[in-house]
């Protein structure tokens, strides 16, 4: 609704009182169901243009549509009378309208032309529609005149007058010739806007007799033509160059008048030699250039759109190379009158007050009158009610029935405004436009508009609640715009739901439900990236999305901004693939993730490469005899810069079809100066090479030839080397045909004696690579070089090399030669080395040949006899011989080595090395073990080293953590190789540890593990006897017979029908165990595991069911309990008999059978940790630091709680802590009973544990 509140001024205090009490006027509704039963006053909604030229030949058709209600009817005025259309046969009124069709078939249309003005009326007022102005489009004919024949000085200006006749519209001016060829317009040939064709200066070419002015009138589209124009240009007295002078317009200044909104078009026309040139400012100001073009070679100056700040002077000048000249055109803008703002229409209910505004501006300033129902207010009838000032018309306590159409007429001398405004008087009850149960989804943090459209005189109060309870105040975040709707800035999830408006005036309140979603946002959370692919591969954007669940996306790829084309596009869900990539397909792509509500969009380039085109027309210039110019054009580089151009050349004397690289360019180049070599037949190439790769070879250049000359260079790698006795063999890498510079290419060899002091000999030899010179004495040193020549002269003055020639095996062996014996495994040996000459070649070193002849002691076999070699490089005279074996006679000789080869022995020498110590004994075993016994065997050491002295043993125990007891050590002779050991430990671990020895010392150790048997057996069967099972509040606790020696025990339990592993728990040295952290409600099986890694078997117990309590059970303190009390009193008394049973007994020396079995079996396990001889420590290895440290053979966790059954039933056995105590089925009480307070991982933790009748009882005892 438009609530428009205008101040008029003039009133002073009236104007303020009618303000205070005025209401918004009120939009018309457009809902057609609305409109259906609302009284409205006509409003013109179609009309004719102001000025109507119409064509002869067809009908004249008036445009004048209204509506309102009831429909309007309509009437006609023409030149101010009424119009009487029904008795004119050849007007005809639409029925339902007011538009007029006139026909004019046969008629004068002479006779319809005047001004025209349509009014619509109905009960509630009168609309008017602008004055038409009726005119015939008109192409009157030339009038008739006779052209003269026109004859100008060359160089001289000219003009010709078109004068076309004034038509209805203006016709279009153009010139031709007879041919109907239009005449060429340039810069000195020009034609004005008034259509007469200017000339410069004329040119002989200027000279013809068919300058045709020619008028097209557009309506008629008919053409009229001007009679011919002759021109002839004269050369007998020609005009010479001139200063610029203005043909059009004259004078300094001119003046220009301009409507506002229309365009400026301003013309300077100059004549000169040479033809002047135009250029166009505004004096103190700018050119407004983006509503400014030039035409007719800037000539003409055009402007659209004027307004009043377009005004002013503006200079054309007209410059040639003689002057400059200057016109000043002063621009006047007027302006007929325009809206600022029309009056707009009001529906006010009965006792409100409305205002009407005609806010119109012009130049000069507009004439405003004000109208009602067509009538102007000066003659209409008298309304207490209305004021008038000027452009404001104010309506104070309208009342019913006074409804009527005002209307506002703006004119000048430019032209007039005229616009229809009605008031409607109406008491309406609200109603809302807005469709009932609307949905509005809207994106997160985007503002969302409830719309509540109503209609309701007067203009009804809108309120909002949420959810139909919470009421809806202006302020953030909620916006409650003027027209009623709900606008929320920034929705959020939380603004989901229902909302309400309610629309409530004087008459009436009526609400209207509507509901908000708001949704997550579409975003692309993986963007396309920039792709650089090679032609003929295949390129792939990514393009992952995010959008709300509840709305349908669709995935659109667009190839710069357009459709992509058919062919190799294969568009998937997240991504877009071109296969095959050409050039066609770079561009940029773009995907559009599209939902109802919102899109997100991400774009990246595609650029296609591939290598480059080779270069063209290579170029030589700047050609010498060392070194030529080459340039040439690169090739298309297909979006990967060159980074370099390669040069290569062809030698088509030497090597016919072979390229050779020669040298680089870089990427920027274009030329290059490439060094050359004599005697060569050149032809060149360039490929360009980019990120991809090489491109193709260009064209070869033409063929370039160099002149020989003498060698460059000398042959390389020479070396000079004695192949045989005495000779000297001379070889060389030949120079190439590329490096010979000329023909009849040879090598001219020299050689000498070094430091003799002799000439240099020398050989020519032809194009070869070695020279041998035979009969020189053996090995000595030699001097030679190599040079090149040809026909054109040597080559440079070559280098000198020295070598030997040929040499031969040594002629000597070494002298005094001597051996000296360190230990029993190392001795050095020493010599006098040969003489330089007799080595007869390069001293490479000594060899040192020897071997164990055999060992000295006399039971000792022969020795491998295997010859040992030693080389000590250089020229040496003493080496070491490591590795001697003790006790043994070796025989060795030295040769001296050259790079023939080996010269004669020397003579032989011998000796001996001394006792070492001996290796360990063979083997050890342990056999027949007993309680308390167990038997070693050994066998004597594979190498004795020595004679050998004897063996030492060192034994120790082994208890079950672990840890060693005391050595014990024993000493044997050489020939003793058995021993059967005492007084050991039953069911104990020992390890052995034995030597051999001589007079050396012990050699390493060799160890041993070994059982001793138990003392009693346990019977054929399982390891482990019955299991038990109790739920304590910390866990299920689990106790167990076990009969088994098993290093490690285990207790594993595992979810009932679960597939998951066993989860295992070590429980060595004890009998019971708790499991904790088992899940309420759940039942586990469970099992006992023994294993033992020198044992594959593995033992185990059945498995038992463990069922954990949904809700853990509150332990009763079982000591409050009555029948507990009187059960301990039993068991005490019981006990006391048994004390005074005992103790008559001992008095007689008797034993009760559990403490015979205790004193006939000591338990290793709970006796003392020191005894007399030490303290037990670390299981530590006895052998030496060089022997890997070995576990323990056969080793085993000790047990705490070892069950030992005896022959009687109902002797107590021993038994873990924290157990339940159990009854055998004849009632016999099996109690627990330990020997000693162990240490275990449950001490201290027994004010846990559920009492048990042993520990009570044992609290008696």
């Amino acid at each position: 609704m438009d609530r428009n509140r205008k101040r008029v001024p003039g009133f002073a205090a009236v104007l303020l009182i009618l303000l205070s009490h005025m209401t918004s006027a009120l939009e018309v509704p457009l809902d057609p169901k609305v409109l259906e039963g609302l009284p409205q006053p006509p409003t013109i909604t179609l009309q004719s243009p102001k000025d109507y030229i119409f064509d002869p030949r067809e009908n004249i058709v008036i445009h004048c549509e209204a509506k309102g209600k009831p429909h309007p009817s309509f009437l006609w005025t023409r030149n101010g009378t009424h119009f009487e259309v029904e008795k004119d046969s050849k007007v005809l009124m639409k029925p339902g309208s007011g538009t007029l069709v006139i026909d004019i078939s046969g008629e004068k249309a002479e006779a319809y032309e005047g001004t025209y003005q349509c009014t619509a009326h109905n009960e509630h007022g009168t609309a008017v529609s602008n004055s038409i102005v009726i005119r015939q489009s008109r192409s009157p004919l030339w009038s008739k005149e006779r052209n003269e024949a026109i004859a100008v000085q060359i160089g001289g200006s000219l003009v010709l007058k078109c004068r076309p006749p004034a038509g209805l519209p203006p016709p279009v001016i153009f010139w031709m010739d007879n041919n109907f060829q239009r005449l060429p317009l340039d810069q000195r040939v020009s034609q004005a806007l008034n259509g007469d064709l200017y000339f410069s200066n004329v040119l002989p070419e200027d000279t013809r007799s068919d300058y045709i002015c020619y008028a097209r009138f557009p309506h008629t589209q008919t053409i009229q033509q001007k009679q011919p124009i002759s021109v002839t240009v004269l050369d007998n007295s020609p005009d010479g160059e001139r200063r610029p002078r203005f043909m059009m317009p004259q004078g300094t200044t001119s003046t220009k008048m301009v409507l506002r909104g229309e365009t400026l078009e301003l013309e300077c026309i100059a004549d000169g030699l040479p033809t002047p040139e135009i250029s166009w400012q505004k004096d103190g100001g700018e050119l407004p250039s983006s509503r400014m073009s030039f035409y007719n070679y800037k000539k003409t100056l055009k402007v659209s759109d004027v307004n009043e700040a377009d005004g002013g002077d503006y200079r054309c000048t007209a410059t040639n190379n003689l002057g400059t000249v200057h016109h000043i055109i002063q621009v006047t803008v007027k302006a007929a009158p325009f809206w600022v703002s029309a009056p707009r229409n009001l529906i006010l209910a009965p006792n409100e007050t409305g205002i009407l505004t005609c806010r119109v501006d012009g130049k000069p300033k507009p004439l405003i009158t004000w109208l009602v129902n067509g009538v102007s207010l000066q003659n209409a009838p008298e309304d207490h009610t209305r004021k008038v000032d000027d452009d404001t018309v104010i309506l104070s306590n309208v009342q019913s029935g006074s409804s009527a159409v005002y209307q506002c007429n703006a004119s000048n001398e430019f032209g007039y405004l005229m616009a229809n405004a009605f008031v409607n008087v109406l008491a309406e009850p609200p109603r809302v436009l807005t469709p009932p149960n609307r949905v509005y989804q809207v994106i997160t943090n985007r503002p969302a508009l409830l719309h509540c459209a109503s209609f309701g005189s007067p203009i009804p109060a809108i309120t909002w609640f949420k959810d139909s309870q919470t009421s809806v105040k202006n302020g953030d975040p909620y916006v409650i715009h003027d027209n009623g709707t709900l606008e929320i800035n920034v929705a959020q999830p939380i603004n989901s739901g229902k909302y309400t408006c309610i629309a409530t005036n004087n008459f009436g309140i009526k609400e209207n439900h509507v509901y908000l979603e708001v949704k997550e946002p579409t975003r692309i959370l993986k963007q396309p990236e920039y792709k650089v692919v090679q032609r003929g591969m295949s390129a792939v954007f990514e393009c992952r999305v995010k959008h709300d669940p509840s709305l349908i996306p669709t995935m659109t790829w667009l190839k710069d901004n357009r459709e992509l084309p058919d062919g190799r596009f294969e568009v998937n869900m997240e991504s877009l693939t071109i296969k095959d990539v050409t050039e066609e397909d770079e561009g940029t792509y773009t995907c559009i993730m599209n939902t109802t509500l919102d899109q997100d969009s991400a774009s990246a380039m595609l650029t296609v490469v591939e290598k480059p085109d080779p270069p063209t027309d290579l170029e030589l210039t700047d050609q010498t005899e060392r070194s030529v110019h080459l340039t040439w054009i690169p090739g298309d580089e297909h979006n990967s810069p060159t980074e370099k151009f390669l040069i290569q050349y062809e030698d088509l004397l030497h090597q016919p079809g072979v390229w050779i690289n020669l040298t680089e360019a870089s990427g920027t180049s274009t030329t290059a100066q490439l060094n050359l070599s004599p005697y060569v037949y050149y032809s060149f190439r360039v490929l360009a090479m980019n990120h991809v790769g090489y491109s193709q070879p260009s064209q070869p250049s033409s063929q370039y030839r160099t002149n020989p000359a003498a060698p460059d260079e000398n042959p390389s790698d020479v070396q000079c080397l004695g192949t045989m006795p005495g000779d000297l063999a001379i070889s060389w890498t030949p120079l190439t045909g590329f490096q010979a510079n000329g023909p009849s290419l040879e090598y001219k060899v020299l050689w000498r004696q070094k430091d003799t002091g002799e000439d240099w000999s020398w050989q020519n030899v032809g194009n070869a690579s070695q020279f041998v010179v035979s009969g020189g004495p053996v090995y000595v040193p030699y001097e030679v070089m190599v040079q090149a020549l040809n026909d054109y002269g040597s080559g440079p003055e070559p280098e000198v090399v020295s070598g030997h020639s040929g040499g031969d095996l040594p002629l000597s062996a070494p002298d005094s030669v001597h051996v000296m014996v360190h230990n029993s495994t190392l001795a050095e040996v020493h010599w006098e080395p040969v003489s330089f000459p007799s080595v007869r070649g390069k001293l490479e070193g000594y060899k040192v040949y020897y071997r164990r002849e055999s060992g000295l002691h006399e039971t000792e076999e022969d020795a491998e006899q295997r010859e040992l070699v030693l080389t000590f490089s250089g020229n040496r005279s003493e080496g070491r011989l490591p590795g001697l074996q003790p006790y043994s006679t070796y025989n060795l000789t030295i040769r001296v080595l050259n790079n023939k080869g080996e010269g004669p022995p020397s003579p032989s020498k011998t000796f001996t090395t001394p006792e070492g110590v001996p290796g360990p004994p063979s083997f050890l075993n342990a056999i027949n073990p007993s309680l308390d016994t167990l038997t070693l065997q050994w066998g004597p050491p594979t190498n004795n080293n020595g004679r050998l002295a004897g063996y030492t043993l060192k034994y120790q125990p082994v208890n079950n953590t672990n840890e060693l007891g005391p050595v014990k050590v024993m000493t044997f002779l050489a020939n003793e190789t058995t021993i059967t050991l005492g007084n050991l430990n039953s069911s104990m671990l020992y390890k052995f540890y034995l030597s051999a020895k001589t007079i050396k010392g012990s050699g390493p150790i060799i160890t041993e593990e070994a059982f001793t048997v138990m003392d009693t057996m346990p019977p054929v069967g399982p390891a482990f006897g019955k299991v038990n099972t109790s739920m304590l509040e910390d866990g299920a606790v689990i106790s167990w017979e076990y009969f088994g020696h098993h290093k490690n025990v285990y207790v594993e339990y595992i979810v009932e029908n679960s597939k998951e592993d066993w989860k295992q728990e070590l429980v060595n040295g004890s009998h019971w165990h708790m499991i904790k952290g088992l899940k309420p409600g759940t039942s586990y099986k469970v099992r006992v595991v023994a294993r033992d890694p020198a044992d594959p078997a593995v033992h185990s117990t059945d498995e038992v069911l463990v069922a954990v309590p949904a809700v853990a059970n509150r332990q009763v303190d079982i000591a409050t309990q009555g029948w507990f009390i009187g059960l301990m009193c039993a068991i005490a008394l019981l006990i006391l008999v048994l004390l005074i049973v005992c103790f008559i007994k001992r008095n007689k020396g008797g034993k009760y059978p559990v403490k015979e079995k205790e004193d006939a079996h000591q338990d290793p396990e709970i006796q003392p940790m020191k005894e007399d001889d030490g303290t037990f420590g670390e299981y530590r290895s006895m052998e030496s630091d060089t022997e890997d440290h070995k576990p323990l053979k056969g080793s085993r966790t000790p047990s705490n709680g070892t069950v030992r059954r005896d022959e009687s039933d109902d002797s107590l056995v021993d038994y873990g802590e924290g157990g339940d105590g159990q009854f055998n089925e004849d009632g016999s009480f099996i109690g627990q009973y330990s020997g000693k307070k162990e240490k275990d991982t449950h001490e201290g933790n027994e004010s846990s544990e559920a009492p048990s009748p042993v520990n009570a009882m044992n609290s008696f005892v």
